[in-house]
């Protein structure tokens, strides 16, 4: 069976971001879609809206039949889905086609003109960056993202098919299931050290994906990577560069750049100076289809941003902001925004650990990271796939933050902590279920600002 002519999709985590992107886009093609999650979800329910069959019980017998003629589905599994699950089990018994999901979107991305973007951070906000520009200059774009764009409230767009836009995970290897037109490689810091063992196998692994850009001097890296190509960043050394940066009105204004010409006073208003950096990668890849430079720029001041990368929930008279941050270097770029934007505020982080794996090996990290704020309340590691590790808890890294103002509490007593109503600044940060918690920390100081 060619998959991409399969009459039916069933999802194995339909419910993730990067696997509900998938379920939007073969929806929208006249698919009929079915799948699985371990619960129901703000993305799950969207899907049901728009016409896919989704339970929540690891159950082959809750698959409707129409998923069950293995000569018209196609089933597609996410590589967070553990061996042991019993759908996908029982499908390897049957005669199905059963594809990860980074060969269903490589097969999909490599069709087109394919815009690729890596990196162990920036690469939901750069790809999502990169989808609006292309759109708001009229470019006809597919692109699948890793996060919610908050200017269209999805995490596909669909504009048409002359280029694909995709995010290039380095986890479990999928970008090399890629080969782009166009790519940007925004980081490479040590991640993901359960899938590759060593700093150096990763960086391996990127430079492997280097390699797979078809076109001629369309690389783009951040600059200071230990890579060849065509540098971004914010010294004016780099090929495209930002200048005269500076803060002004909430936002922040400065000058692009870019092949020999200079674009003054471009606007855009993600905080954070690794946000200029992914602005500046999505602008540069932008050139290889849009010529307007100027268009380019006007379009950037419109990006609202993507749902859980530094996204408001309060902005006045204080201020809770909602981040995805889960590494350390990540913990730094939201301090260094929040520090820069609200300078001698007094803030708490509230961080939610993710994984055993990774809080075991950036532990020193993480403390080192979350005792720049002034307060830190910590909740239980978040275990995603994974089954605790001997010696490794929140306790451990609690204790390894150099500050006195800092507590462990379980989510149920969160909104209680005093700390949160107190602070100028609350920046909840985490990969994992932490997100629950946003909307009830929100109300709770929204209403001791009304008392």
């Amino acid at each position: 069976m060619n998959f991409l002519n399969a009459e039916r999709i069933y999802f194995i985590g339909i419910g993730g971001i990067g696997m509900s992107a998938l379920a939007r886009y073969f929806l929208q093609q006249g698919k009929q879609v079915g799948g699985y999650d371990r619960t129901e979800t703000a993305l799950t329910q969207t899907l049901t809206s728009l016409g896919a069959d989704i339970h929540y019980q690891d159950n082959f017998n809750e698959i409707s039949e129409l998923f069950k003629d293995a000569s018209k589905t196609l089933v597609v599994y996410t590589p967070a889905i553990p061996a042991s699950h019993q759908e996908l089990k029982t499908f390897q018994t049957r005669d199905f086609t059963i594809l990860k999901r980074s060969q269903v979107l490589g097969s999909i991305a490599n069709q087109g003109y394919c815009m690729a973007v890596a990196g162990t951070h920036g690469k939901t906000t750069t790809s999502a960056i990169l989808a609006h520009l292309l759109k708001e200059c009229g470019i006809k774009v597919t692109a699948f993202l890793g996060g919610i764009l908050e200017n269209t409230n999805s995490n596909l767009v669909l504009e048409g098919s002359d280029v694909m836009v995709v995010e290039a995970d380095e986890f479990d290897r999928s970008f090399l299931q890629l080969q782009p037109d166009v790519a940007c490689i925004t980081s490479m810091d040590a991640d993901h050290l359960d899938i590759y063992d060593s700093h150096e196998n990763l960086q391996a692994t990127f430079k492997e994906f280097a390699e797979r850009v078809k076109k001629p001097n369309a690389l783009y890296i951040r600059q200071g990577l230990p890579l060849q190509g065509i540098s971004f960043g914010l010294d004016a050394s780099a090929n495209i560069s930002a200048q005269q940066i500076r803060v002004e009105n909430g936002g922040y204004v400065f000058d692009i750049h870019a092949e020999g010409e200079c674009i003054h006073s471009v606007r855009f208003e993600l905080p954070g100076y690794h946000n200029i950096a992914n602005a500046l990668a999505a602008f540069a890849m932008a050139l290889n289809v849009c010529d307007s430079k100027e268009q380019l720029a006007k379009a950037l001041s419109t990006f609202q941003g993507v749902h859980r990368r530094f996204s408001y929930r309060l902005k006045s008279p204080k201020v809770l902001i909602d981040d995805y941050a889960h590494h350390p270097s990540e913990i730094d770029a939201v301090y260094q925004a929040v520090s820069t934007f609200y300078p001698g505020k007094k803030n708490v982080a509230v961080f939610q650990p993710h994984l055993f794996s990774r809080t075991r090996d950036f532990c020193d990290a993480f403390a080192k990271s979350l005792s720049q704020f002034d307060a830190v309340i910590l909740l239980d590691i978040y275990p995603a796939r994974e089954e605790p590790i001997p010696n490794v808890s929140s306790t451990v890294l609690l204790d390894k933050i150099s500050l006195k103002n800092k507590q462990l509490v379980s989510k149920a007593q969160l909104i209680h902590q005093s700390q949160l109503l107190t602070s100028d600044v609350v920046v909840m940060m985490g990969a994992g279920d932490i997100a629950d918690e946003v909307r009830s920390v929100q109300q709770k100081i929204a209403m001791q600002n009304e008392i």
